[in-house]
C-alpha cells in the first residue's frame, strides 16, 4: 500500500507547497482536492490545489513534470459536492464541475475521482435510488469513455442541522452500497472506504472489505472517538457531533491493526489517504502539519 494524506487540511498552501510538504514528509501519494472557485459551504470544502477549470495542456505538462519531480503520485482528484441537491441549480452545477474533475483526471493520468453520490436530504431512501437511476449513469459513462474510475466515500455528511434530516450522501451502510451497485452496474464505479464512518453508525468496518473487496478503488485513514456517556444521555438519533469526534488515526475508537489487516486479506495493494479533521490540531500551521506527522508516524506501524 501507498500511504499518503488527503490535500483539503493544507487549506491555503499552493499546490507546489503541498506537493513539497508531500515529499519531505515522504509521504507516497496526495489526494488532490480540486473545489470550484468561491465560497466554501462547509469545513474541508472550498480547497483547490488544481484549478480543473484552468487546466491547459501546459498547466498539465508542469503538473505532471512536479509529480515526477516529488516522486508522489496523485491518488485521485478530490471533489465532494452534492449531486443530487434538492437545489436544482446547485445540482447542476455540482455535475458540471465534477464533469471537469474527470476529465482533469483523465488528462493527467490519474484516472481516479473520489467523491460522493449525493443525496436530497428532504426524500427518502428509495426516492433518492430513483434520483440515482436519473443522475448518475451519463456522469459513469462520461467517467468510462475518459478511463476514469470513480470511489464513492461512505460519509453521511449528517453532522448538523443544516445537513438534516437524511444528509447529504446516499451510499452510507453496505446494504445501500448492494442496491446502487445493483441499479449502476459499471465496472468504473466504486468505493472509497473511511471506517470511522462506519465506527458512529455503529456498523461492523470489517466486514465490508470483504463483501466489497472487488468494489474497493481507494481507502482513507481518518479516526472517530465515540463519546460514551454523551451517547447514552442522547442517543443515536442525536446530531452525530453530539456524541462523537473525528480524530487522528490512532486517537479513536478504530482498530487499524484489525482493519490494514482485512486489507491485505483482501490483496488491497493501493493508495491509503489520512484524512485531518481533527479540531485539536487546526490552531495553527505548525498543528496542520504536527497532525500529519502523528498521523504517518502512527500509520507507518501496518503501511510503509
Amino acid at each position: 500500500m501507498k500511504l499518503g494524506f488527503v490535500s483539503a487540511i493544507l487549506d491555503g498552501w499552493s499546490f507546489e507547497e503541498m506537493m513539497d510538504t508531500a515529499q519531505e514528509m515522504d509521504f507516497k501519494c496526495v489526494e488532490v482536492a480540486c473545489w470550484p472557485n468561491g465560497k466554501a459551504e462547509r469545513r474541508y470544502a472550498g480547497v483547490s490545489h488544481i484549478d480543473v477549470d484552468a487546466l491547459d495542456d501546459a498547466k498539465i505538462a508542469y503538473i505532471q513534470q512536479y509529480v515526477q519531480k516529488t516522486g508522489v503520485e496523485i491518488s485521485s482528484l478530490a471533489f465532494y459536492p452534492n449531486t443530487m441537491d434538492a437545489d436544482l441549480e446547485k445540482r447542476q452545477h455540482n455535475i458540471d464541475h465534477l464533469m471537469k474533475v474527470i476529465e482533469a483526471s483523465s488528462k493527467l493520468g490519474v484516472n481516479m475521482v473520489t467523491t460522493f453520490i449525493g443525496r436530497d436530504s428532504s426524500k427518502c431512501i428509495e426516492e433518492n435510488l430513483e434520483l440515482v437511476k436519473q443522475i448518475w449513469p451519463p456522469i459513469l459513462e462520461h467517467a468510462a469513455k475518459l478511463g476514469v474510475r470513480i470511489a464513492i466515500e461512505n460519509c453521511p455528511m449528517l453532522f448538523d442541522r443544516s445537513q438534516w434530516p437524511g444528509g447529504q450522501n446516499l451510499m452510507t451502510t453496505p446494504v445501500i452500497w448492494k442496491q446502487v451497485f445493483d441499479i449502476l452496474p459499471y465496472d468504473n464505479l466504486g468505493i472509497n472506504y473511511d471506517p470511522s464512518h462506519f465506527i458512529w453508525q455503529m456498523i461492523d468496518y470489517i466486514q465490508p472489505l470483504y463483501e466489497f473487496r472487488d468494489r474497493i478503488f481507494h481507502v482513507h485513514c481518518k479516526d472517530i472517538k465515540l463519546d460514551v456517556d454523551k451517547l447514552r444521555r442522547c442517543g443515536v438519533m442525536a446530531y452525530p457531533l453530539d456524541f462523537m469526534h473525528p480524530k487522528l488515526p490512532g486517537l479513536g475508537d478504530v482498530d487499524w491493526g484489525k482493519y490494514i489487516s482485512a486489507l491485505t486479506d483482501i490483496g488491497y495493494d493501493s493508495f491509503t489517504c489520512i484524512e485531518v479533521e481533527d479540531r485539536s490540531f487546526e490552531s495553527s500551521r505548525e498543528k496542520v502539519l504536527d497532525s500529519l506527522r502523528l498521523s504517518k508516524r502512527y500509520m507507518e506501524q501496518f503501511v510503509i
